[in-house]
């Protein structure tokens, strides 16, 4: 049974990994004057820039419902989050990928390697840090699936996200270390560079399977398939539903679209049905709060 995640959380504690991580790089870059430091610094206040745009997804996803947007802003977190992966792809990964091909043709040699492998560990501790609370959100949204079909299977997108992040820059991170270590230890600068793009590679694919998921979601997509057949079972087994022939959803960032059509249980009068219908749309709401809509058709054919 699958619980419910703090997104918010896991945001956080990404932003405040990246943002020392880039004060840690910065620091490195104005002691050795190195450029390609430097240009670390900045892709990881870029992606203290990405965390800003989730929480700005998730801020615009509280406004209220309006005669323009009658089910309210509960689906903007998916735009951002779409556009969060298209930065992943283009500026962190076509950009490693772009920096690994121009180190084959113009090779530089390492400054102050130690000082990169120590910007570099303490990027991995704090990046497994952010991932340890991520993990955490997660293990209580997925319950029983695996790692794998939650990914798919999700509808928090900011989650989504922030896991895909947090996953390739962890990879990476590791990636780097050994690139420099081997590096320092044979003077071949072929590793550095083969390192480089591995980065570039394994960031370019987190964000293409990233935005491949949040793209259903954007498209629009019904609450997880587990959760629609708890809430079928639940209707159906009403005592003043028959049964139900069709019951669509629609998920809306954190709240959720219910519309059922089904065949009632006999009623005296038109009052009664009107009554049993609104007792089960109450009951709905009840057993599952992220219900913001409900509409009720009653028939006796799909």
């Amino acid at each position: 049974m699958s619980g419910h995640a703090n997104s918010l959380r896991a945001i956080l504690l990404a932003l405040g990994a990246n943002f020392a991580i880039f004060i840690s790089k910065l620091v490195a870059a104005f002691v050795t004057g190195s450029g390609a430091m430097m240009a670390e610094a900045v892709h990881s206040l870029a992606d203290c820039g990405n965390q800003g745009l989730l929480l700005l997804g998730m801020r615009q996803a509280d406004r209220p419902p309006s005669d323009e947007y009658p089910l309210g802003w509960g689906r903007a977190p998916y735009f951002w989050s779409f556009l969060v992966a298209m930065l992943l792809f283009s500026v962190g990964g076509m950009f490693s990928i772009y920096e690994g091909i121009h180190k084959l043709s113009h090779p530089e040699p390492l400054k102050w390697p130690w000082l990169a492998i120590g910007v570099l560990g303490f990027g991995v501790v704090a990046e497994s840090i952010s991932m340890h609370g991520c993990l955490t959100e997660v293990n209580k949204a997925r319950g029983e699936r695996s790692l794998w079909r939650w990914f798919h299977e999700t509808r928090s997108s900011e989650l989504l996200v922030i896991f895909g992040e947090d996953l390739a820059a962890l990879l990476g991170l590791s990636v780097a270390l050994v690139a420099v270590l081997a590096t320092m230890i044979t003077g071949n600068l072929l590793y550095d560079a083969i390192g480089t793009i591995v980065i570039g590679a394994l960031l370019v694919v987190v964000a293409i399977a990233v935005a491949y998921e949040v793209k259903a979601l954007l498209i629009g997509q019904g609450v997880e398939p587990a959760r629609r057949e708890e809430m079928l079972a639940f209707v159906n087994a009403r005592p003043e539903v028959d049964v139900v022939l069709n019951l669509i959803t629609l998920q809306m960032g954190p709240d959720v679209m219910v519309a059922v059509k089904a065949r009632m249980s006999p009623a005296p009068d038109q009052a009664t049905l009107i009554a049993n219908i609104n007792d089960v749309e109450r009951a709905m709401k009840e057993r599952f709060p992220d219900i913001r809509w409900s509409f009720f058709e009653p028939d006796v054919a799909d």
